[in-house]
């Protein structure tokens, strides 16, 4: 059986990077650790909050690679001069990837009682009506 592409559509023209994010989407794989909302703040803004209890600003990086905005956190294990008793808390790193939209610009993000605030927004372009002259071959 052969996998149907978008690029197999005849009218899905130059939708291959779309076919492309989504699967890079699916083979992410983000566990569920650390957990985060979405949510839309206004009309065509967004707010995405994530849970980073235990990190500090310096142990967290915020990117955007190929429309793609990558949340990195790595906690410094000072553990080596320390006796637990029980060690419930572990020094974590994670990696959470959110793919953006032509269009999703990434704004500030604020550090506030563990909970990491990054906001996003949309601008949409004017829609642009365009006539083609037809020539005489």
């Amino acid at each position: 059986m052969t996998k149907l592409t978008l690029g197999s559509y005849p009218h899905l023209l130059g939708f291959e990077q779309l076919e492309r994010l989504l699967e890079r989407t699916a083979k992410s794989g983000n566990e569920g650790y650390p957990p985060f909302n979405i949510e839309q703040t206004s009309e065509g803004a967004y707010r995405i909050t994530l849970a980073v209890a235990g990190f500090r600003e310096q142990d967290l990086s915020i990117t955007v690679e190929d429309r793609q905005l990558v949340i990195r956190g790595r906690q410094q294990d000072d553990a080596a001069d320390r006796v637990f008793l029980h060690r419930g808390i572990a020094a974590r790193q994670f990696q959470r990837s959110f793919v953006l939209a032509d269009g999703v610009e990434v704004g500030e993000a604020i550090m506030e009682n563990g909970l990491l605030h990054v906001d996003l927004t949309l601008s949409r372009p004017e829609t642009v009506v365009q006539t083609i002259q037809i020539k005489k071959g």
